[in-house]
């Protein structure tokens, strides 16, 4: 079950995010909220997984909100403005929708959070118990077992990503964010070098002062992530 709280300053709006809500069978609605000042409160003490999101509201605006949460609930937007989609997603909500919200794409967007939701819980456990050495993503409509040793680098393109494999000419294409999958990847096999780009460092063949290259394949760092990449070859600082 995913604890949910809706957060909006209308009262039509709630009441049908309330009637939505009850209709999906893996949502607990904890509470309803029509002041997102209050609502932080309970976000905070009530364990709340995912947030439906109204942003024109008064006082705190929902965008606001989601930078001032410390512990990161998932957040889906609800809102009669397409123009902050935008600032929605470098935000890394789970989905925008646009009111008037029908069902289905309700919907959809909760199945997007649950998928989300269980990605994360499914690397938890498994890192609390032994450790494996593969994960399972959802790819081309089905759970495609993925080897970490196969792995040579991870590509981030938007809302989805391209994980290349060094046994596999294809690239898994999976919709999920690289912060997602950068979580699923543990720090010891796995090396951020840019914003777009997770490398093995198993696989990594030659690093230059801008390029890390796997075999032939030469990725460029970014410089935010050069300290990264320095203490990896054992020379911080320079």
């Amino acid at each position: 079950m995913l604890r949910c709280i809706a957060i909006d300053d209308e009262d039509l709006a709630l009441e049908l995010m309330e009637d939505y809500i009850s209709k999906v069978p893996y949502l607990q609605l904890v509470a309803t909220c029509d002041d997102p000042l209050d609502a932080i409160g309970i976000i905070q003490e009530k364990q709340i997984d995912l947030v439906f999101l109204d942003i024109q509201m008064p006082g705190l605006n929902g965008l606001q909100l989601i930078e001032s949460l410390s512990n990161n609930p998932m957040c889906i937007l609800v809102t009669a403005y397409s123009q902050y989609a935008l600032d929605g997603f470098n935000l890394n909500v789970v989905d925008y929708l646009v009111k008037p919200v029908p069902f289905d794409r309700f919907l959809k967007a909760c199945n997007k959070a649950r998928g989300l939701y269980q990605l994360k819980h499914k690397a938890t456990e498994t890192s609390k118990e032994e450790k494996l050495d593969y994960f399972f993503i959802n790819a081309d409509y089905s759970h495609v077992k993925i080897t970490y040793a196969d792995i040579l680098w991870v590509e981030g393109l938007k809302d989805y990503i391209k994980i290349h494999l060094g046994n596999n000419a294809r690239p898994v294409v999976a919709r999920i964010s690289m912060k997602n999958i950068e979580e699923l990847l543990p720090s010891s096999k796995f090396l951020r070098i840019q914003k777009s780009y997770i490398v093995s460092k198993a696989h990594i063949t030659a690093v230059k002062k801008t390029s890390v290259f796997i075999g032939s394949t030469e990725l460029s760092i970014g410089e935010n992530y050069k300290d990264s990449v320095l203490a990896f070859l054992g020379r911080k600082g320079e």
